[in-house]
């Protein structure tokens, strides 16, 4: 009977988390769509790597649940922390409050003014550093380079095989993959917008470096529409 309240206990907690984790990435994205998206945006960008902080939160849930679960235990088993651990956290307390807030308020900053907004005629490049937007015209882009990731190891939760890139690198060294993508006008699919801006920019004369040699991996879990869009971006070359 333990075991089962257990493992509904352990169940229920993963899915709470799992919501709670996807409540808190709507809601950055929402504030984002507020604070720094201008009505005649083409499409905006949650920039990587920030947009994958927000599995931090997660992992603080995790730790959370299991402080609690293991102070739960203790006490239905009528055992105190050790005298010295006691003292220190009752010392420490009001402390590590304030380094947790001060902690989470940054890392919520961080990851809030990660995005880049792009225009018919300009990109606005926020950063927690310039939480204001920095500007550059199309012509401020140095050089472009997209195709498919290949077959390879990645590190979790940053690329996959077959996932499409389109990265704009700016004159000041600044990259921009337009594929991580916080929302696109009119709810139309990235790919489809990115092959419209994709033809303005070729147009420019910008140097693109594109690659097919990966593509047949994006075929393996896109439909053709999208793979099509895909294959006309990747050869529409200067």
């Amino acid at each position: 009977m333990k075991i089962l309240k257990s493992f509904v206990l352990y169940t229920l907690a993963i899915i709470l988390i799992v919501i709670l984790t996807i409540a808190i990435y709507l809601i950055i994205v929402a504030l984002q769509g507020m604070l720094f998206v201008p009505e005649d945006y083409m499409m905006w960008i949650f920039k990587y790597p920030a947009s994958r902080f927000v599995l931090v939160y997660e992992i603080l849930l995790i730790i959370s649940f299991f402080y609690l679960l293991n102070r739960r235990t203790k006490k239905l088993a009528h055992k105190e922390p050790f005298p010295a651990q006691k003292a220190w956290r009752q010392r420490n307390k009001k402390r590590i409050y304030i380094i947790f807030i001060m902690i989470n308020i940054v890392l919520f900053y961080m990851i809030l003014t990660s995005v880049t907004v792009i225009t018919n005629t300009k990109i606005i490049d926020y950063s927690y550093l310039a939480p204001q937007g920095k500007e550059y015209s199309y012509q401020d882009i140095a050089q472009i380079h997209t195709g498919v990731f290949g077959d390879q190891f990645y590190l979790p939760f940053t690329h996959s095989k077959g996932q499409f890139y389109y990265i704009i690198e700016l004159k000041d060294g600044s990259k921009i993959d337009l594929t991580e993508v916080g929302g696109v006008k009119d709810n139309e699919h990235e790919y489809f917008m990115i092959a419209e801006l994709d033809s303005q920019l070729v147009n420019l004369n910008i140097p693109k470096v594109a690659s097919m040699d990966n593509f047949h991996y994006s075929t393996d879990h896109l439909d053709q529409k999208y793979t099509d869009q895909i294959r006309k971006i990747i050869k529409n070359t200067n």
